[in-house]
């Protein structure tokens, strides 16, 4: 037999090690176990996909929505913008979101007295309702993911987490974008 069909009956990545090809898991790459920014990844992803499935079967809203409904619990009157700024979602999904709720008669939105542009949202007694129903299972799922931590090591990740956050604004260099 000659040397083409040998290869026909390799494995498809034993072929590409054969003709000097590149295969999955070679140096150069990102060591998963220690590399930060995929657990933090993998953390949000995985609680989010869950939270967002547990709140829609029990409370009609997934987790973008609890998102929304806890900082205007914590400060009043917003716009999307402040959404955007203080959770990380982009507006379209914001927007998204405030329609949704208001139609639902969780929040009520008006104009800015401040800035005819803006638009304020505001809880409306149905949603700080929905809100407080909901407030106690959020804590227990907390709770439970955190069960694996003392005190002090719950202190400590708050703590790095905040430090993290704060960070966040050295992965912003204008020379990254430079080519």
């Amino acid at each position: 037999m000659d040397q083409r069909s040998d290869r026909k009956d390799e494995a498809p990545a034993q072929a590409q090690a054969s003709a000097g090809m590149r295969q999955a898991g070679q140096q150069p790459v990102i060591d998963l176990d220690n590399y930060i920014p995929a657990y933090l990844t993998f953390l949000a992803n995985k609680w989010a996909r869950s939270a967002s499935h547990l709140y829609l079967k029990r409370f009609g809203i997934g987790i973008e929505a609890w998102r929304i409904l806890v900082l205007l619990a914590i400060e009043g009157p917003i716009t999307a913008n402040r959404v955007c700024q203080v959770i990380g979602m982009d507006k379209a999904s914001v927007s998204r979101n405030f329609k949704r709720l208001a139609e639902l008669g969780f929040l009520q939105i008006d104009d800015d007295p401040d800035d005819a542009r803006q638009r304020l949202a505001q809880l409306t007694q149905a949603g700080f309702a929905l809100h407080d129903d909901m407030l106690p299972l959020v804590l227990d799922r907390e709770q439970r993911l955190l069960s694996c931590l003392d005190a002090d090591e719950r202190d400590v990740l708050c703590k790095l987490l905040r430090r993290l956050h704060a960070n966040l604004g050295a992965l912003d260099d204008p020379t990254d974008f430079e080519f």
